[in-house]
């Protein structure tokens, strides 16, 4: 009886002991869930933008599609939401807005840290990587000694190389790293490497400080100086970054071609900290020559940097098709996101095109984004003085969205602005337009939300641009913290990020300085590519 008794007591302890573990272990959870909320609620999480799953990204590196995947590798640090030894992050994709997370691809080792780079589909095998017939990925990255930086040494920075055999899933490192060795000079850094058909060779675009250098190779492993272009040209306000070189044909010509010079600059941007700034001319496998003596922009915002154009897109779909990252070095390391920090920005198409103005670049995103269209809504045609609410409105909540607005460019009103503005119960505002008389586009995130983690954030930025057409075009892309605005079919560029203290919950037109006329507009909300 009291052996019975002593094993009833011995279940009524175990059954105890598993409710308290099991009240314990749920409030656990439900702490856990509130300090490190899931993907799909985190505050200003992008809902359509790739972001790292956690941790610190800055440069897309290593752009490259190969057997049916787009690779998209990011410079990143796994262990702080603050910039530090840097790797290669990975995630793969098959439409260009779904993203799969893969493990970090390349690691510091002895030689230093992982800096930005590029990767190509070695398909001749010049570089004797592949196997079995098979094409080897090859990736051609900066190595940073910053234990020579710490020595107080000039010499840091040097090109290494790494293949894979397996889709990019795992990486060797070359043996004989690195492969280009520093010349003796501070900067030397984030190769972008493409195959030159011409001249049968490969050509390595490098950053040099406040030029760049091209350099070229049979094989990959062993590469020869040819020239160096731009100490004298293009803007100079902080050190040249990672450079892309590539050629497009001029829309809508008569099989014209030309070269197309990437070329990042931190700081020294027209709205302030980094941005990217491109030359169009002539490269014949040595040199580059320029044909645009005026400096130009890829994107005007704050918040589109470092951004470079994918190797191996096949020549039946043609694009040309570029990501950027979507922050700015002024304040990338103090934004108020938790988890993580930063994003990329939407994937872009590149085509070029001459007007009387010369050679510009235009931008806009890629086809892909009709599949995340699932709701459509037209707009109303409208006469538009003040503030006026956008009829019907759309969703709740709010972003993400698309949409694309057409208004007739007013006559005989020099000061009129117009555009759209986004607010919240807390009189936020962050408004998109267009303002005839300083003849720009712009972003005002002036009252936008928090903006006390750095002085150089709140602001209006602008883009000029002479509007001679009978119309002005705006088309947005609107996420969780950032907007993209591609006006007159991309010729204008401008992204900005924004951090409402809460959501935003209403879009409004608005005119000031005359009235201003909608002719029609389309909002497509789009279904986040997270979990809801």
């Amino acid at each position: 009886m009291l052996l019975k008794m002593k094993s009833n007591w011995n279940v009524l302890m175990i059954i105890l002991l598993g409710v308290i573990v099991g009240f314990q272990y749920g409030c656990g959870s439900a702490i856990q869930a509130e300090n490190n909320p899931p993907q799909s609620i985190e505050k200003y999480r992008p809902l359509v933008h790739f972001t790292p799953d956690s941790m610190w990204m800055n440069d897309p590196n290593g752009m490259v599609f190969f057997n049916g995947e787009y690779h998209l590798f990011y410079q990143y640090y796994p262990d702080s939401t603050v910039w530090g030894p840097m790797h290669w992050g990975h995630a793969v994709s098959t439409d260009l807005v779904h993203w799969k997370h893969l493990p970090v691809a390349l690691y510091p080792d002895s030689l230093g840290y992982i800096f930005s780079g590029s990767a190509v589909a070695d398909l001749n095998n010049t570089s004797g990587f592949g196997k079995e017939g098979k094409a080897a990925l090859v990736a051609i990255f900066t190595y940073h000694d910053m234990k020579a930086e710490k020595a107080g040494k000039t010499v840091c920075q040097s090109q290494g190389i790494a293949y894979s055999n397996d889709n990019g899933r795992t990486w060797t490192k070359y043996e004989k790293n690195p492969v280009l060795k520093n010349p003796g000079t501070r900067d030397f850094r984030d190769p972008k490497v493409n195959w030159n058909k011409a001249a049968n060779k490969w050509i390595m675009t490098l950053a040099v400080g406040d030029h760049v250098c091209f350099y070229s190779s049979p094989n990959l492993k062993e590469w020869k100086l040819e020239s160096e272009f731009g100490k004298t040209l293009g803007a100079h306000g902080g050190v040249w970054e990672c450079p892309d070189l590539f050629e497009l044909p001029v829309v809508n010509s008569k099989g014209e071609k030309k070269w197309v010079l990437l070329v990042s600059i931190n700081p020294g941007g027209p709205n302030g900290g980094s941005a990217t700034q491109y030359f169009i001319g002539k490269f014949d496998g040595h040199t580059f020559t320029n044909e645009n003596p005026v400096n130009r922009w890829v994107d005007q915002g704050k918040d589109d940097y470092a951004g470079v154009t994918y190797s191996n897109i096949p020549e039946k779909d043609g694009r040309c098709i570029s990501i950027g990252w979507m922050s700015n070095w002024q304040y990338a390391q103090v934004v108020p996101t938790v988890k993580w920090r930063s994003a990329m920005t939407f994937p872009k198409e590149i085509r070029l095109i001459k007007d009387k103005d010369g050679y510009i670049l235009t931008s806009m995103p890629v086809e892909e984004i009709q599949l995340l269209r699932e709701q459509k809504t037209e707009l109303i045609p409208v006469t538009i003085s003040g503030a006026t609410e956008l009829k019907p409105q759309v969703f709740s909540p709010l972003y993400p969205i698309e949409i694309s607005l057409e208004f007739a460019n007013p006559k005989n009103q020099d000061k009129a602005q117009f555009g759209v503005e986004l607010t919240n119960s807390k009189n936020e505002k962050l408004a998109i337009g267009y303002d005839k008389n300083k003849a720009c586009f712009y972003i005002d995130r002036e009252n936008a939300g928090l903006c006390d983690f750095s002085k150089d954030f709140k602001g209006v930025h602008t883009s000029p641009f002479i509007a001679n057409e009978d119309k002005i075009r705006m088309r947005m892309i609107i996420d969780a913290a950032s907007v993209e605005l591609f006006a007159m079919d991309g010729k204008v560029v401008m992204t900005d990020i924004f951090f409402p203290s809460e959501e935003y919950s209403k879009i409004n037109y608005f005119s000031k300085g005359g009235e201003a006329r909608l002719n029609s507009g389309i909002v497509y909300k789009l279904n986040s590519v997270r979990e809801k």
